[in-house]
């Protein structure tokens, strides 16, 4: 019996360990990566800002539109600056939410909390990646007079929850590729949506290339550059906003 004990606490220390491990990796991997210094500058086309709760990127000049982005569970806020400052340039304001523990589940009220919403005359776009998606669905179903459009990104979401009666357009880009937002899955849960929802696929775009972060666990492996699906990204939902 004792000696069951101990091998029993010796398999629990085992698998202590191997967790301990597996989300230090992950909290690498997660990591940004590749995201030049230059980024983080404000510029003569746009004022970056740095505070405890969001990266805010802010046109010079005069605005009418409010982008707000939550990143993938685990994912450095830093791997979205890219595309949220190539979004901004283009003369929207946007911030991009840190999330505490950069867990999507615990900081998206964070917007409403910090009453971004106070100006009514501009328009409000809530936008998000994977995890990010599924707690911006959450939250246009909890704030349906919040937000004026919805962008999801590489999610399967919403699966648990339904939009359908949704009065607002809805876009949905994923990528032909993503092994962890499979088209097949994303698809399934169609019926969770609008049904004028616009789905938008990228051709050889998988999961972790729209942030600037590595690896992740499941997903497929993309045959076209992170620049590439960055860019094909970036011009879908400015058409999108446009319209």
């Amino acid at each position: 019996m004792k000696k069951k004990y101990q091998i029993l606490k010796i398999i629990k220390r085992v698998w202590f360990t191997i967790a301990i491990l597996f989300t230090i990796w992950l909290f690498y991997s997660y990591q940004a990566k590749d995201v030049p210094d230059s980024y983080f500058e404000s510029s003569s086309k746009i004022s970056v800002k740095d505070s405890d709760d969001y990266f805010l990127f802010e046109p010079k000049q005069k605005f009418d539109k409010i982008f707000i982005f939550y990143p993938g569970a685990m994912v450095d806020p830093k791997a979205y600056v890219p595309l949220c400052r190539k979004i901004s340039e283009n003369g929207i304001k946007v911030y991009l939410i840190k999330m505490p523990w950069r867990l999507a589940t615990k900081g998206y009220e964070i917007p409403k909390q910090l009453d971004l919403f106070a100006d009514k005359t501009k328009t409000y776009i809530l936008s998000g990646h994977s995890q990010g998606g599924k707690m911006a669905a959450q939250f246009v179903k909890e704030n349906p007079d919040l937000i004026q459009k919805l962008i999801l990104i590489g999610t399967t979401h919403p699966r648990d929850i339904s939009l359908a009666e949704s009065k607002i357009p809805i876009l949905k880009i994923y990528g032909s590729n993503d092994g962890i937002a499979d088209e097949k899955t994303i698809f399934k849960n169609k019926s969770k949506l609008p049904a004028d929802t616009k789905f938008i696929k990228i051709e050889g775009a998988n999961h972790g290339q729209f942030g600037y972060y590595g690896f992740q666990l499941g997903d497929d492996s993309a045959t076209i550059s992170r620049e590439k699906q960055q860019e094909e990204t970036l011009r879908h939902i400015l058409n999108f906003i446009s319209k």
